[in-house]
Formats: C-alpha cells, sequence, structure tokens
C-alpha cells in the first residue's frame, strides 16, 4: 500500500507517519522510486502500536523508540526480551535506599517473594521496575504508619498471579514473538488503567454493600 492508503487505514495523517518515520519508530518503506515507498501489514500493525504508545499512553518518542528497539532485538530471547521491552517503559522514581523505611521494604517484599515461593522474581529484583516499584509503594505505607508487608501483600499477590497468568495465555494465542511482545506493550498500557478501574469498581460495589448509599 502506498503513504495514503496507510493513513487512510489507521486513522493517521501522512504528516504524522513521516515524523514517525523520520524518528526510526517506523520501518521505512519497499522503495518503489525516488519519491514513492510502499508499505504492507507490518506496517500498520506498527504504526497502531506506536500511536497507542504515544496517544494513549503518553509515552515518550524517545522512550517509545528504546521500547520498540527491544522488540525487534533477535539476541534477546524469552522473558528478556519481553521484560526488556516493558521495563523500557515510564516507571515510578528509584527508591532512596538510604530511607529507613525503603530498607523496611526491601526486607518485606523479600519476604513476600519468599512466602509465595516466587524464585524467578527474587532473581531479578536487582533490574526489574516492577520490584522498584513495589518497594516504593510498600515504604510509602509504613512511612504513613501502615502495617503493610508481607502478610498483607499475599493474598493480592495471588490474584496478580491469576491475572498473569491470563495475560500470558491471551498473549501466547498470537503466532510471532513480535506480535506477543506488542500484544504485552499494549497490555501494560492499555489493560492496566482497565484492571485499576475494575479495582475501584469492585470497591465500591462492595463497599455499597457493606455501608449502603447514605
Amino acid at each position: 500500500m502506498r503513504l495514503a492508503e496507510l493513513s487512510r487505514r489507521s486513522g493517521v495523517p501522512t504528516a504524522t507517519i513521516k515524523y514517525y518515520l523520520r524518528e526510526g519508530l517506523l520501518p521505512p518503506g519497499r522503495q518503489v522510486n525516488t519519491t514513492t515507498a510502499e508499505y504492507d501489514e507490518e506496517h500498520l500493525r506498527r504504526l497502531r502500536l506506536v500511536r497507542a504508545m504515544i496517544q494513549v499512553g503518553r509515552v515518550p518518542v524517545a522512550t517509545v523508540r528504546e521500547v520498540l528497539g527491544h522488540v525487534d532485538d533477535d539476541s534477546l530471547g524469552g522473558a528478556m526480551h519481553l521484560g526488556a521491552a516493558l521495563w523500557a517503559l515510564p516507571q515510578v522514581p528509584e527508591p532512596d535506599e538510604e530511607d529507613e523505611y525503603v530498607r523496611a521494604a526491601h526486607q518485606e517484599v523479600a519476604a513476600l517473594l519468599d512466602r509465595l515461593g516466587w524464585e524467578n522474581a527474587k532473581q531479578l529484583t536487582s533490574i526489574s521496575p516492577a520490584y522498584r516499584s513495589l518497594v516504593v509503594g510498600v515504604a510509602a505505607f509504613r512511612r504513613l504508619g501502615y502495617d503493610w508487608g508481607a502478610e498483607q501483600l499475599a493474598p493480592y499477590a495471588d490474584l496478580m498471579h491469576r491475572t498473569a497468568v491470563l495475560d500470558l495465555d491471551n498473549m501466547e494465542a498470537y503466532p510471532s514473538e513480535a506480535e506477543q511482545v506488542e500484544f504485552a506493550i499494549l497490555g501494560a498500557i492499555l489493560n492496566e488503567p482497565v484492571l485499576k478501574a475494575l479495582h475501584r469498581l469492585a470497591q465500591e460495589e462492595e463497599s455499597t454493600r457493606r455501608y449502603g448509599f447514605g
């Protein structure tokens, strides 16, 4: 397809597509002549992914480029291929390792992983943004005087593990590794807000059942 058709099918203006091409977010098309290139379904799928990351996820262009670099890196395999792409997405600030609450949170999170038997997660603690995010959250609770540690978190972690199983089952339904990683990225951008909204709706439902509308 030519640029105009790619624009029509994706809903992305041609000027924006040209910008994505210049920024390396979209691979070049097959050159037909000096002024014309042709694009295929892979370009269309990548364009939709880029658009979702920038418009919906509000991910900066430089970060999108980094994420897509991991998606296209054939030297990575398995979990690292997926993890590298997801870890490049915006994360919470790094924990202050000098903070006493952060140090205590590290201990609680380590106890949680031991309790759950999540040996693989324990091996990734030094590089996983999700681990650091959890430490920051637990530290914030403890700083405010709430005893929020391994015992309280374990039931939530069990629910999240069931969610992760569903995520990967859905991801593995796609035939290629590139599609699977792209689906996971979209899930991180689009599905996490959906899950957060479902959580809040469930809280509203349960609180109304217990306490009424008054």
